[in-house]
């Protein structure tokens, strides 16, 4: 034991007091805006169908495509792992995965789509569309074959298509109301936002429809879809996107790139338009600080090189859409659209090789945080709570097992997610 330290101070009590009354609004401000992760399990995609194509049988009918193409394609382990470049020791544990994924839920987040993919139709025609999918939706959620996310998208805000986009809304949402409630894995996606007024008038009609039905005040969120020049930067300067994120009031749960869309908007021409573009990853790099901590998440887009045709022309699609898959999982994009049944191999080979890959490192650097025994590499809170947020992701799309990243970090789910996010806990999977 050394000298006992003598411990003295020179400033008044009511100093600190009045330092923290002068915060006490920057507290409340920060805690309002950025509340952190919301601890819930987000989707590896976003599949879209269009409304009139949309029936009780796509989600089994998109896995079964899916699983065709692997047969033919890919019919075994070192076959895929050749096609995509996966290591040979994650070659059985990637492949074998991914067909018992698209076995099981080939689709994690569906989207019936009543916007580009459906285009403008009589209203009676819509009408129609918009009941029946509510009907689709309850049932599947009535007797389990629904995928863990499902909602649509209506059509946008601008006057030409405004109030048929609301109208689509309300008869969606009113008919899972008359059958039963709204399920807890709805969403709602927004297009082609270009002012924060867009989304505040949005907020308005599901503040008008909680209200009707005596729902709790915020129950239904949307994602916004970012397609427009304008909703990156405005014509001011400022970054239209953060203030988007405001309009929501809480109520935004995602940002979508619109890769065609934005694309389009600022010049590129057809032959370069994709989610590795420049001008993609600059509009990608500003909703992904504007979101950063306020509990959206940033969804990629997707690419339209569609792996049809014979096998050569096939690999080419799947060697395309697994690097972008990966690139995006580098970069933090945890979630993408897909645009059709055989871009689901390459989606889950991809998320599946990333996770596994990174297993045992991730696990080592978190065991010995929790341990605080050291190692070569020096990790700090925010890094465990990343490396926690790496393996949970990996748990919850069926990359891993709970049971194998327990053996391996002592750490069990519930410890995950304590460290990942006060607020984490809402859907998850059991892993296979």
């Amino acid at each position: 034991m050394g000298q006992q330290e003598t411990v003295a101070t020179s400033l008044a009590g009511t100093v600190g007091q009045e330092i923290g009354a002068s915060l006490a609004s920057v507290d409340a401000e920060l805690a309002r805006r950025y509340p952190g992760d919301p601890g819930t399990r987000q989707p590896v995609h976003t599949v879209y169908v269009p409304a009139d194509a949309f029936t009780a049988t796509t989600l089994r009918t998109w896995g079964d495509r899916a699983l065709a193409a692997l047969d033919e394609h890919a019919p075994d382990a070192s076959a895929l792992a050749e096609v995509l470049g996966i290591p040979q020791e994650l070659a059985e544990p990637v492949h074998d995965r991914v067909r018992a994924k698209l076995e099981r839920e080939p689709v994690e987040d569906l989207r019936i789509d009543f916007e580009d993919g459906y285009g403008p139709r009589p209203d009676a025609d819509e009408d129609e569309a918009a009941a029946r999918a509510a009907r689709l939706v309850a049932e599947a959620y009535a007797d389990g074959t629904a995928a863990p996310y499902m909602g649509i998208r209506m059509k946008c805000m601008e006057a030409a298509v405004r109030d048929r986009g609301i109208r689509t809304t309300d008869v969606f949402l009113t008919g899972l109301m008359r059958a039963g409630g709204l399920p807890e894995g709805l969403v709602l996606t927004l297009p082609k936002v270009t002012y924060p007024e867009q989304v505040t008038a949005f907020v308005r009609l599901l503040e008008a429809f909680e209200e009707t039905h005596g729902l709790p005040a915020g129950r239904l969120g949307f994602e916004i879809q970012i397609e427009t020049s304008q909703s990156i930067l405005a014509a001011d300067g400022t970054a239209a996107v953060a203030r988007m994120i405001d309009a929501a009031r809480g109520r935004a749960t995602g940002l979508h790139y619109g890769t065609f869309d934005y694309s389009a908007c600022v010049g590129v021409s057809p032959a370069y338009q994709a989610s590795d573009h420049p001008a993609a990853d600059h509009a990608k790099a500003v909703m992904q600080v504007a979101a950063a901590g306020t509990g959206v998440r940033v969804c990629d887009g997707s690419t339209n090189v569609l792996p049809i045709g014979p096998t050569r022309q096939v690999h080419d699609a799947w060697r395309l859409h697994h690097g972008l898959t990966r690139r995006a999982l580098a970069r933090a994009y945890y979630q993408g659209w897909d645009m059709h049944p055989g871009h689901l191999p390459t989606r889950y080979a991809a998320v599946y090789s990333f996770y596994r890959e990174g297993l045992g490192q991730a696990a080592s650097r978190l065991a010995a945080y929790v341990a605080k025994a050291g190692g070569d590499v020096m990790d700090e809170p925010a890094t465990a709570k990343a490396l926690s947020g790496y393996l949970l992701r990996g748990i919850d799309c069926g990359a891993l097992d709970t049971a194998e990243v327990e053996a391996l970090t002592g750490l069990t789910r519930a410890d995950l997610d304590g460290f990942a996010s006060p607020r984490r806990g809402g859907l998850t999977v059991t892993a296979p």
